[in-house]
């Protein structure tokens, strides 16, 4: 019987943790302006990580693999994050109302965005300088369509 009882509550344990994973991968914000300057600072911090690979890319930054593959991997990372920003009530910023006038449209470009951004994260990873460049231009096009249609 202990070692059944360790078992529950183990398993309790282990419930509770993950249960509690979500909470901290979800920020919550105290405020409009909080949401706003989350995201603002989050995408600002995806942009300057692209902008150092796309650099490399286009040969106006010496190339080198270990700091393009860091840089992609965490603009990957930080692509998926600013989404939870742009919920109701959280309007300003540069953002244009038609983000809230068009929630399916505006997920949909996000989500080309994360798609595109891995892209280049996986081209990184490999090392090759030809991979990154054909990876790099579709993350470009998605970033630029969304901010043609829902950025000021």
């Amino acid at each position: 019987m202990p070692c059944s009882r360790t078992v529950v509550t183990a398993a309790f344990a282990l419930v509770a943790a993950l249960s509690a994973v979500p909470a901290l991968a979800q920020p919550t914000f105290a405020t409009p302006q909080d949401a706003i300057k989350y995201r603002q600072q989050t995408l600002k911090e995806m942009q300057q990580n692209f902008k150092r690979v796309a650099d490399m890319a286009s040969g106006r930054a010496d190339f080198d693999a270990k700091v393009a593959e860091t840089s992609a991997a965490r603009a990957a990372e930080l692509i998926k994050m600013p989404w939870v920003g742009f919920g109701p009530g959280t309007e300003g910023g540069k953002a244009k109302p038609a983000i809230w006038k068009e929630q399916d449209k505006f997920k949909a470009a996000a989500v080309r965005g994360e798609e595109e951004m891995a892209k280049v994260a996986a081209a990184a990873k490999t090392g090759d300088l030809n991979a990154i460049k054909a990876a790099i231009g579709g993350a470009g096009a998605a970033c630029k369509a969304c901010h043609d249609v829902y950025r000021e």
